[in-house]
């Protein structure tokens, strides 16, 4: 049996490979603007400042690091819960 409030929960996108600091970031920031708390996203990107950015971000926030994942040729993947 398949847990249904995971399958059915949406996962919002943002895919900012090839950007780079500080465009990244704000890709992010403009993309989650007006999501409800809780709704998770995926969060794609090749910067190398990306993680250290990304990480002081959800600081201030309050959004919350789920994993983080490296997929190849530098790209790597974050699931992100918003706060």
């Amino acid at each position: 049996m398949t847990d249904q409030s995971e399958a059915s929960q949406e996962v919002h996108q943002i895919d900012a490979v090839g950007l780079v600091c500080p465009l990244p970031i704000l890709r992010f920031k403009k993309r989650i603007q007006g999501l409800p708390s809780g709704t998770q996203v995926e969060f794609l990107a090749d910067d190398p400042t990306g993680r250290r950015d990304l990480q002081a971000l959800c600081e201030i926030t309050g959004h919350r690091i789920e994993w983080i994942r490296e997929e190849g040729a530098g790209v790597i993947r974050y699931r992100i819960c918003l706060a």
